[in-house]
């Protein structure tokens, strides 16, 4: 007898608050409104300075607005698009997400954390906190050396975390980021346009094999904010489900937020 085919991924939109040029209460504002709308992920970015506008503008800090937003929503799941690996020893950055997961989970609930990182990229915050910048390839090879570590720390932290914390990796470099997704990662990000992701899943899939995975176990993440909905469909019919919007203060514009989960619905309703 043939194996039922496993049910299709629903839709999902992530909205990525950048923590720039706004006061922490119109976030946290913003943050409760798009959880009443019904968002499904709620992002921050893990950097020191604005990335856009005035680069010397109101800017906060990630992780310490994460176990915030655990504290404050009660649906949402959210996490970092993304965490900076370079910023903060593995072990610690996995009793920081345990500890993240647990402030967010209700009643017998799991919590809601996914464990977004990266390889970091941004010199500025390196050079002014201190840290060292290396080179692109130094800076993936510590992410690949992070990342059993931090699950082994998940494994012999008591309490442990709530649940499997996903990760959730962001970067499209085909030698090493693609071979780390297939490794580790439950969701992948990229940026990437339709006949680029197209082929970035190719070799995506040509790693899995290699390490002996399934390609189809890796939620696939794209950014639409400057694309419309005929490129999300082309991204859709690709395999990807979790669409990320990006909105910045000093107002955060809800209205591109409405029309992507008016989309989101569209697509699920078909399901």
């Amino acid at each position: 007898m043939q194996a039922a085919a496993a049910p299709a991924r629903r839709v999902r939109l992530g909205v990525q608050l950048a923590p720039q040029h706004a006061q922490y209460g119109t976030i946290r504002d913003t943050l409760a409104a798009i959880e009443d709308l019904g968002v499904d992920i709620a992002f921050n970015w893990d950097h020191f300075f604005p990335l856009s506008g005035d680069r010397n503008g109101a800017h906060f800090e990630s992780w310490t607005m994460l176990a915030a937003w655990a504290e404050q929503t009660s649906r949402i799941q959210f996490g970092a698009l993304v965490n900076c690996n370079s910023y903060r020893n593995a072990d610690l950055q996995a009793d920081m997400a345990r500890t993240v997961d647990h402030i967010s989970a209700r009643g017998g609930d799991s919590g809601r954390f996914i464990f977004g990182t990266g390889s970091g990229w941004f010199e500025r915050d390196y050079e002014e906190y201190g840290y060292e910048f290396g080179t692109a390839g130094s800076r993936l090879n510590a992410l690949s050396g992070a990342l059993p570590r931090i699950r082994a720390r998940w494994g012999r932290l008591n309490p442990p975390p709530t649940r499997d914390i996903p990760v959730l990796i962001g970067g499209a470099g085909e030698q090493k980021t693609l071979r780390i997704v297939a490794e580790h990662a439950d969701i992948w990000h990229s940026f990437s346009a339709p006949a680029v992701l197209e082929h970035k899943l190719g070799v995506l899939g040509d790693w899995c094999g290699q390490v002996g995975r399934d390609r189809s176990e890796i939620e696939v993440s794209v950014e639409v904010k400057a694309r419309s909905h005929s490129d999300a469909d082309e991204l859709h019919a690709l395999g990807a489900t979790l669409f990320t919007l990006g909105i910045s203060g000093p107002d955060y514009d809800l209205a591109p937020v409405r029309d992507w989960l008016a989309w989101r619905d569209e697509k699920n309703s078909a399901l």
